[in-house]
């Protein structure tokens, strides 16, 4: 009988291992939760070793990084995987994926540099994949991930003009992958210009929104969600590029789509932003008729109820009644004060917007205390850098138009550190900045310090604004003092006779500054031999008002005021 039996195969044991190890990757292949696959990987740890668990480390990582709840145990895993895959220093896409989660988990824990560090690297990996002529359809998701975590992370360490660069690499590789005028590539154009709006660069965004717009209308029809954000969007853009009938032509379509899709809380921050567009062009009784009715939607206690009272504080101030006005911003703050915890970009956005409004009443005190409020907030807040300097240039520059010099100079050092950084050293933000030191110094008889911030923001507004810009002659104008207060009057001479060239290129228009650019030449010369320079004055340049937000959805309109002496 034992012949008609058939007996079970023995199993070696090395087959045996074979088997178990083959069942638990399956196993974990198989589980679609991060605690399944959390399961699974503890099963295969006491069979596996450290070595052939990268892989599923890697994928253990990605997923828990896709969730995004654990930062830190995602780093963990994806340490592990690494040490595991990066043995023989040669460039793999397993590699440069690992190095893109631990940007990214780095980058959630608010570990900027490391994550940098980690991003860098597997961007230069996959640029040598592509050398070697690996694959493009393997390398071109990885390499969208890494840049657009870094720009992400360059965002939140205040390298906004990088993280463009970034961003636009993204389209780019999105114009490769997804065919021409899907709706992959009108988000991409539609984030691109977000981006260019939060530098508030409004020229170079307008094509990108445009182009957006183009695609979701022939992708999804003129009444579509996507569209009504694109006109939005493309709202704000002219306002800040002062095209204020076309942003309300914009804003009206927008809100007649939100309507339609029932989406009350975008269609109530559309009604504020044309309000604030009806300001713009002076239509105030307008603008708080359309504030009255939203006002009357909101909750007692929200962010939104608070800014429709700025707003309507706004064309108060406009119209001059400005008791009423500041009735409107006590409640504003009363509500704002709540949410500092809660919502401190926001909440920092809004006092901003409050100061510049005390600035209009030539409440000085009031609008360098909220200021100094907004800075406490946004000094918490690491990729807040640009609206950090953004924030002190201005209580600098008030400081200095209050005769508070010494005050001023820490702040405005602060700023020029910070918005080089965030903007470049040649952004004309800078510019005004280095002036205003400038201003301060020879405030201070440091004609020399003067001369050299002086020196460097002519450098950089002749770059940015260009040399006969009014601002650039200004800062010329500023150098010229100071040498005349060195006693360098060859310079002091030079100098004044560039701020008459440039005045000359105005024509007709400037006639009043060239006579006055005329008269301070003569006076150089007359008292070239050692005759105080005093009756020259000396300009302190406002820096232009940003919105302090990183968000894109309601950046204020940059604006050059008039030049305030400082004397």
């Amino acid at each position: 009988m034992d012949t008609l039996v058939e007996r079970p195969t023995q199993l070696s044991s090395r087959q045996r291992k074979v088997k178990q190890k083959s069942e638990l990757e399956e196993a974990f292949e198989s589980a679609n939760t991060a605690e399944e696959m959390l399961k699974a990987f503890k099963d295969m740890e006491s069979a596996f070793d450290e070595t052939e668990l990268g892989l599923a480390s890697l994928k253990l990582g990605l997923k828990l990084d896709q969730e995004g709840e654990d930062p830190e145990r995602t780093l963990s895993f994806a340490n592990r995987a690494l040490k595991a895959l990066d043995k023989d220093g040669k460039p793999s896409l397993s590699i440069a994926m690992t190095l893109q989660v631990m940007g990214s988990a780095n980058y959630s824990l608010k570990r900027f540099n490391d994550s940098l560090g980690y991003l860098n690297r597997a961007n230069r990996i996959l640029g040598r994949l592509e050398e070697e002529g690996f694959s493009s359809e393997g390398v071109m998701p990885v390499l969208h991930a890494v840049q657009l975590e870094l720009a992400n992370v360059k965002m939140a360490m205040g390298r906004r003009e990088e993280a463009l660069g970034n961003l636009r690499k993204c389209l780019e590789i999105k114009e490769v992958t997804f065919e021409k005028d899907s709706r992959e590539l009108g988000k991409a154009n539609r984030d691109l210009a977000e981006a260019y709006v939060a530098v508030l660069n409004f020229k170079e965004a307008l094509p990108y929104c445009m182009k957006a717009l183009e695609i979701h209308k022939k992708q999804l029809g003129q009444n579509s969600v996507e569209v009504a954000h694109d006109r939005r969007l493309l709202g704000v853009i002219y306002t800040g590029l002062e095209e204020h009938e076309k942003a309300l032509e914009q804003n009206e379509l927008s809100q007649k789509v939100l309507k339609n899709w029932g989406l009350s809380s975008d269609l109530l921050r559309a009604k504020i932003d044309a309000a604030n567009m009806q300001i713009a062009l002076g239509k105030y009784d307008s603008a708080i008729d359309t504030l009255n009715g939203v006002v009357q939607q909101m909750d007692k206690d929200s962010e939104t109820r608070a800014m429709v009272f700025i707003s309507v504080a706004k064309a108060l101030c406009h119209q001059e009644k400005f008791a009423d006005t500041k009735r409107c911003l006590e409640i504003a703050c009363v509500i704002l004060g709540k949410k500092e915890t809660t919502s401190p970009v926001e909440v920092a956005e809004a006092y901003s917007e409050i100061s510049m409004q005390y600035e209009t009443m030539n409440e000085f005190e009031t609008a360098i205390s909220l200021l100094k409020r907004t800075l406490a907030l946004l000094e918490k807040l690491p990729q807040e850098q640009h609206s950090e300097g953004s924030v002190s240039a201005r209580i600098g520059w008030l400081l200095l138009l209050t005769g508070k010099v010494p005050q001023a100079i820490p702040y405005l050092e602060s700023a020029v550190e910070r918005l080089k950084e965030s903007f470049g050293p040649k952004h004309f933000g800078v510019g005004y900045i280095y002036n205003n030191l400038g201003a301060a110094y020879l405030e201070l008889d440091r004609p020399q310090s003067a001369a050299q911030m002086f020196a460097v923001a002519k450098d950089i507004m002749d770059v940015s604004l260009g040399p006969h810009h009014a601002d650039s002659i200004e800062a010329c104008q500023n150098l010229s003092k100071a040498y005349g207060g060195m006693g360098s009057y060859a310079l002091a001479i030079e100098f004044q006779q560039q701020v008459i060239d440039a005045w000359e290129s105005h024509g007709s228009s400037a006639d009043d500054e060239l006579r006055e650019a005329h008269r301070l030449l003569e006076q150089l010369k007359k008292k070239a031999h050692g005759a105080s320079s005093n009756d020259l004055p000396v300009r302190a340049l406002p820096l232009p008002h940003t919105s302090v937000s990183s968000r894109s959805s309601q950046p204020d309109v940059p604006v050059v005021r008039k030049l305030s002496s400082i004397n």
